[in-house]
């Protein structure tokens, strides 16, 4: 079984065209789901998997699924309740931080994880560093609905921003919905608590005036429940007010789905046509589908997965960043910032 780090041979001189380093131990489903995912991503597409983690932990579930996947060895695991900066400072054998140094240095194409968020974003952020001209990194969030899919920008990344920041937001959301979605000049939004230019606190008064002036297909101030309405491609807003959409929206459709199962309980057959009739519009909240966020900004193709993350959630995730590393994002972000 090819499962060492010696058994691997890295580096420029034999780096295939798509490698994506995937951390074996982050998330709650870890690492049985994640070996899952990998296997089910392998055996549908022409992309390697390399698991990074505890090869302790790693080789049992590779065994059960008599299969054979390269294992690069890390002993430490960041866990969820870890302050980000401290644990990626005082455990450099983490599987985030390997994970990362293996994207550093050329010897992966790109990076998965569904461990600690914040964890993700100080070492790729420390290691990989921003892109010139990037002030923040930021996370997306992409709504998949049946008539429509959009970009939420950013989602937790920075709670507090400038009005530049959210320009560039719009910007990396643009060119990644261009890339990995084909949308030519993707219409950008800017979240407010109405439509009128006047609307809004001073950050988005001010970035609203920053917006008119760039190229960008900026179609003016969206509200929240614009999302579904196929307004925008693209919702700018600072992290703290998309993060609290996001969960909202979940709670909503968690809400939705409990209510429907109560309320249908004693009609089977109807319970099945409702059900069947609302699948696609819930698809939009569901993490599987869209497997992970892209962290836009930094150098190099990372994508943050829910911490919840089954087999089919991983295996998405992973094809969101062969995809990314296809479209060359990183590249196409650096070329449109500069």
């Amino acid at each position: 079984m090819c499962n060492g780090a010696d058994d691997v041979t890295y580096g420029k001189a034999r780096l295939i065209e798509m490698r994506i380093a995937l951390d074996a131990m982050g998330g709650e489903n870890a690492p049985q789901e994640v070996v899952r995912g990998a296997l089910e991503a392998t055996r549908e597409q022409a992309v390697e998997v390399v698991l990074v983690g505890k090869r302790s932990a790693i080789e049992p579930e590779l065994e059960k699924h008599h299969a054979d996947l390269p294992i690069v060895d890390a002993s430490e695991v960041v866990g969820f309740d870890e302050h980000p900066v401290h644990a990626v400072s005082e455990k450099q054998d983490s599987s985030i931080v390997v994970g990362i140094n293996l994207l550093k240095k050329g010897d992966a194409s790109a990076f998965v994880s569904a461990g600690n968020t914040g964890a993700v974003m100080a070492a790729a952020t420390f290691i990989l560093k921003r892109i010139e001209g990037i002030n923040r990194p930021a996370l997306g969030f992409l709504f998949i609905l049946p008539w429509h899919s959009a970009l939420l920008i950013d989602i937790g990344a920075n709670a507090d921003c400038k009005p530049s920041q959210l320009v560039q937001f719009a910007q990396m959301g643009s060119i990644y919905m261009e890339k990995i979605y084909g949308l030519e000049s993707p219409r950008i939004g800017l979240i407010s608590n109405g439509e009128e230019e006047i609307k809004g606190n001073l950050l988005v008064r001010e970035t609203h005036q920053l917006l008119k002036n760039t190229n960008l297909n900026f179609v003016g101030n969206v509200e929240g429940n614009d999302i579904t309405r196929n307004v925008a491609d693209v919702f700018v807003t600072d992290g703290f007010t998309g993060n609290v959409m996001l969960k909202t929206g979940e709670g909503i459709g968690e809400m939705v789905v409990l209510s429907l199962h109560q309320a249908l309980a004693r009609v089977p057959l109807l319970r099945m046509i409702v059900q069947r009739s609302i699948r696609g519009a819930l698809r939009a909240l569901d993490y599987a589908e869209h497997g992970g966020v892209p962290l836009l900004g930094v150098n190099g193709n990372v994508i943050i997965a829910h911490g919840h993350s089954e087999a089919k959630a991983i295996k998405s995730a992973i094809f969101i960043a062969k995809k990314a590393v296809e479209q060359d994002v990183v590249q196409a972000i650096s070329t449109g910032i500069s």
